[in-house]
């Protein structure tokens, strides 16, 4: 993996799509490693929180390669927009959670990109947009269908029809960021909630990010069936007798992900 760095620490990696001089473009070899990549967290049992960011202070991801793109045909655009769907697919259907961490421009693809992590956080300097219908084309890495989901319909094709790029505090104020904060703080404030969840039940917190991705595929009474389902699974692991046994003995719990 040339243009991806995995870097683990205390149950936290940070995954850094690593091609500054292009803003960290997606063109084949990056979503090729970044494939690989995230083959190699979902087996890897001594991470249970990912950090998903880009090399430099300049973007996230700025988009997908346009010099790529330019000359593509129908059929070479289908192939394009699938590789990319099943890529953020990936992320998506992770085990472990997923943070964005957005440190510049996260624009397309890149918006896309965060979109398929399970939250966000973004620096102050961040900038956020689907900005296709300016180059001619639509979303075609999920943009049209997870950000309708994210922020509802309205603001969705505002800046979906628009291509309209906001800023930090927008994304923040219409749902799409969870929080933003100062350019310097950003990887040791993502870092430090990405440590706090990989110091909570394993099982548990897997089982709750495959509840809220059924939630939002399903109706709410199909949902809450598998609710019930991944609850009861809990009673069947260790980390719940010591979970509920170190809050009766008034105690931090030690989990051991069984």
């Amino acid at each position: 993996m040339q243009l991806i760095k995995l870097e683990k620490e205390n149950g936290v990696c940070v995954l850094t799509i690593d091609r500054p001089q292009a803003l960290n473009a997606l063109n084949r070899e990056v979503l090729d490693d970044l494939s690989a990549a995230l083959d190699l967290v979902a087996g890897d049992p001594d991470i249970n929180a990912l950090v998903i960011t880009g090399a430099g202070d300049r973007a996230f991801v700025a988009g997908a390669d346009i010099a790529v793109m330019q000359p593509m045909s129908v059929s070479e655009g289908r192939d394009w927009a699938l590789m990319g769907q099943r890529v953020f697919r990936k992320i998506e259907d992770l085990p472990q959670p997923v943070i964005a961490a957005v440190n510049g421009y996260a624009l397309g693809g890149g918006c896309e990109l965060a979109m398929a992590c399970d939250f966000r956080i973004a620096s102050d300097r961040a900038k956020l947009g689907q900005p296709e219908v300016t180059l001619g084309i639509t979303t075609g890495y999920g943009g049209s269908q997870r950000l309708p989901r994210l922020i509802g319909p309205a603001w969705a094709k505002q800046m979906i029809f628009t291509g309209d790029v906001i800023d930090a505090a927008t994304a923040e104020r219409i749902g799409l960021v969870n929080m933003v904060v100062p350019a310097a703080e950003l990887m040791a404030r993502t870092k430090e909630i990405a440590s706090r969840i990989a110091s909570r039940g394993r099982i548990a917190v897997r089982l709750a990010k495959s509840a809220i991705n059924r939630a939002m595929d399903s109706d709410i009474a199909t949902g809450s069936m598998y609710e019930a389902e991944v609850f009861a699974e809990c009673f069947a692991t260790l980390d719940q007798k010591e979970g509920m046994k170190a809050f009766l003995e008034k105690r931090k719990p030690s989990f051991t992900g069984r």
